[in-house]
């Protein structure tokens, strides 16, 4: 508890990001009213401009200034390719690795029964429908490997096949630098399930 209730507030504020604690949340409205005021007048800038002026870009459901995203206008893009991930930090690590050139489409969450989020809650009307623009041959699916990831990539598959689009699923397996003996039972079984020849 702090002795002001704009303090306080503040601290509940910063709360609401993803790992921050009460503890966490106080050291940092600690250190912007402290410290760094002109750090804490920018980020405020910064976040009532990306509120005013962010919005869902038609195409990829990320998030944009313009109607379109800079990624889906780019036409070296293939656009017979289609990802789809959960969030816009999946696409940025996708987009680092530079191996892919396909779009994007970004669900904002992943389907979650016990959390109400189900096919309505995602729009995946919106996905099928960006999928079956005539352009879009395959679509990858590039959910992340949870159990809820994994009901996701399920259902989609189920919905895109129908549509006689080909869909593929990242593989699993040991991570590159990585140890056997540091490696989890369930990567090493999937990893042997999906082996490829070497030659």
């Amino acid at each position: 508890m702090a002795a002001s209730p704009i303090l306080d507030e503040l601290i509940a504020a910063l709360r609401c990001l993803p790992g921050v604690g009460p503890r966490s949340a106080q050291r940092m409205a600690w250190h912007l009213l402290q410290r760094d005021r002109k750090g804490a007048s920018r980020l405020t800038q910064a976040l009532e401009r990306s509120l005013a002026q962010l919005r869902h870009c038609e195409r990829c459901n990320g998030f944009s200034e313009e109607d379109v995203c800079a990624l889906c206008a780019n036409p070296r893009r293939d656009a017979s390719r289609l990802c789809v991930v959960e969030t816009p930090a999946d696409l940025a690590m996708i987009e680092q690795t530079q191996t892919y050139d396909g779009l994007y489409y970004v669900l904002m969450g992943r389907l979650s029964p016990l959390d109400g989020i189900g096919p309505r809650e995602l729009g995946l009307d919106r996905l099928l429908a960006r999928a079956g623009d005539g352009e879009v041959k395959e679509v990858i699916l590039a959910t992340n490997f949870t159990n809820e990831g994994e009901v996701t990539a399920h259902t989609l598959a189920a919905l895109l096949s129908a549509r006689a689009l080909v869909v593929s699923r990242l593989s699993r397996g040991v991570p590159v630098g990585g140890e056997l003996e540091n490696t989890d039972i369930g990567t090493i079984a999937q990893a042997l399930a999906e082996r490829r020849a070497l030659s």
